[in-house]
């Protein structure tokens, strides 16, 4: 039941804020949140309608799970203005180290990915965090730096339903916009095309309901 309940409080602290109207939204970005080859993609925010397990990612072993979300404001601007606003915090709260670890590496930017590990086996499962890897543009990426959100993720270990969760940032050449894949350990996950297909269908809703041409 203590399990259950940590579960509850981490989805409610990710995905349920106050709502309001699309012209409260926040609409500035930053370098290492949108480049400017990708403002394309960009839309405008308040807009959307998808969930954030619409623009997940997931990949899992035994029993263990795990989801990721690219934090790059080109994807989580087609979410619900709730779903929007509570990633875009999490981001938030956490830019100063994030600044800090693109200055130490000497990089313009990071592409940062909230990362969620859930166990579903009875008794303790363990993860390993830095075995989690991204293919994008024909190069494999690890994480380069990982910003625990959660108190106990620095243990690597999960009980029955528990879920651990951290900001994993990565080389900013990771392209969220073009298809891409996960692996974590030797599981591989190659849907994100099929993740782009339903962002890039919301992209062309949120431009007709803004009255964007």
């Amino acid at each position: 039941m203590k399990a259950r309940s940590g579960l509850t409080a981490l989805l409610a602290s990710t995905a349920c804020m106050s709502s309001g109207p699309p012209s409260e939204m926040v609409t500035s970005t930053t370098p290492s949140a949108v480049s400017r080859d990708s403002s394309r993609f960009l839309v405008p925010a308040g807009y959307g309608s998808l969930k954030q397990e619409d623009i997940a990612i997931r990949v899992g072993r035994g029993g263990l799970q795990v989801q990721a979300i690219p934090l790059d404001e080109t994807i989580i601007r087609v979410l619900s203005p709730d779903s929007y606003r509570a990633l875009r915090e999490q981001y938030q709260s956490r830019k100063a180290s994030l600044d800090s670890i693109a200055r130490r590496t000497g990089r313009g930017g990071l592409s940062v990915w909230l990362m969620r590990f859930h166990a579903i086996d009875q008794g303790e499962t363990p993860f390993s965090p830095m075995e989690f890897v991204i293919t994008s543009v024909g190069r494999d990426f690890r994480p380069i730096d990982v910003l625990p959100i959660t108190p106990g993720f620095g243990q690597q270990r999960l009980r029955q339903r528990e879920v651990q969760a951290a900001l994993f940032a990565f080389d900013p050449q990771v392209d969220v916009n073009q298809p891409l894949t996960v692996q974590y350990e030797s599981t591989r996950n190659s849907e994100w095309a099929v993740v782009l297909a339903r962002i890039e269908r919301e992209r062309v809703l949120v431009r007709s309901r803004a009255g964007v041409k």
